[in-house]
């Protein structure tokens, strides 16, 4: 057990171990198959997309994983959750098919969105999951728009909106967060900065750096979060959403974070240096998570490795249910689009 220990500790030195954990073992349980799942279910992404199984645009979450998984433990189930394009970790983690996940992205009729909307536009309404949105910044209304129906219903649920470093350049993002601080609605906006919007440091974009300070301009609860840490992303969100429920309004979180791929599959991420990467994947918020449980004598490699092996299969699962399933009928493109059921097309 000793000898494990040492190499828990010397495998995560830069990362956040917790030796002494605040959060129960069946938490970090919990975080480490969550987010062993979005990892490799994503690097299968990777690889499906480099072979064209997988078309169009793609986003890989990896890297990220905490702040979807530290953000699930800390809300309640009836939240409303929203994002931009890089939307894969989100469904599953609030507990989506694997399958479901994968077959959208081949456009299948059994995707979460039955094969219309692929990797950008994953939507799920059974876990709350109100997608998934191709416009930059164009979720961040959307998500005050959810708060505001919350509020309205007295449902004493909240939204939790993600958008990229990116998206607070769009003008939707300031008359949301006006709107959202002056009727105080219960919505937790985070902006996900990975350090590049796509392929530009946000050091060369904008005299501001530190992005949660452009809350303050609305006198909004604003503030940064080391989102290496899943434990620091569960904190931050728990006390949002307190806030929230209590009727006190909005919280805008900055998650500090890294994506370890380029903004998309087509990028090569020439931008940026290895040495920054590799400083980056030292801190690696899922290696950090099994040192927690290793030093805590919670499971054992052998265990973990067994849980590895597990979320492996699920996506193997995944990939053979979405290349089993069939495309969608040509008469789908006229459906979902109205609640009307009837609605009049012209179709000549």
């Amino acid at each position: 057990m000793a000898d494990t220990k040492e190499k828990a500790r010397a495998k995560s030195q830069k990362a956040k171990v917790q030796a002494e954990p605040t959060f129960s073992k069946e938490t970090y349980m919990w975080w480490y198959e969550n987010m062993k799942l979005i990892r490799r279910f994503e690097e299968k992404t990777g690889q499906l997309y480099g072979q064209q199984k997988i078309k169009g645009f793609c986003h890989l979450y990896i890297g990220q994983e905490a702040c979807v998984a530290g953000a699930v433990t800390a809300l309640e189930k009836g939240d409303k959750w929203i994002t931009a394009y890089r939307d894969h970790a989100h469904p599953l983690a609030l507990g989506t098919s694997p399958g479901a996940v994968m077959a959208e992205m081949y456009a299948k009729s059994t995707g979460c969105s039955k094969g219309k909307g692929g990797s950008m536009h994953m939507f799920d309404k059974e876990v709350n999951f109100v997608g998934g949105h191709g416009i930059v910044g164009g979720q961040v209304p959307l998500g005050a728009g959810l708060a505001f129906a919350e509020k309205y219903n007295k449902t004493g649920k909240l939204c939790i909106c993600y958008m990229g470093d990116g998206a607070v350049r769009q003008g939707a993002f300031h008359e949301a967060l006006n709107m959202a601080m002056t009727w105080k609605l219960p919505v937790i906006f985070v902006i996900e900065n990975n350090g590049y919007a796509m392929g530009t440091s946000v050091t060369r974009t904008s005299n501001v750096n530190d992005l949660y300070k452009l809350g303050h301009a609305y006198e909004m609860p604003s503030e940064p979060v080391e989102a290496m840490s899943v434990e620091n992303v569960h904190e931050a969100v728990a006390r949002a959403a307190e806030r929230a429920r209590a009727g006190e309004g909005p919280t805008l979180l900055e998650f500090k974070t890294y994506r370890y791929k380029g903004h998309s599959m087509s990028d090569p991420a020439k931008y940026r240096t290895k040495e920054e990467l590799e400083d980056y994947k030292g801190r690696d918020s899922i290696e950090a998570v099994k040192a927690t449980i290793l030093l805590n004598g919670w499971a054992t490699e052998e265990e973990l490795e067994q849980i590895d092996e597990k979320q492996k299969q699920i996506v193997a699962d995944a990939v053979k249910f979405a290349e089993d399933s069939p495309f969608p009928d040509p008469s789908e493109l006229y459906t979902d689009i109205y609640v009307e059921p009837d609605y009049p097309y012209i179709m000549d």
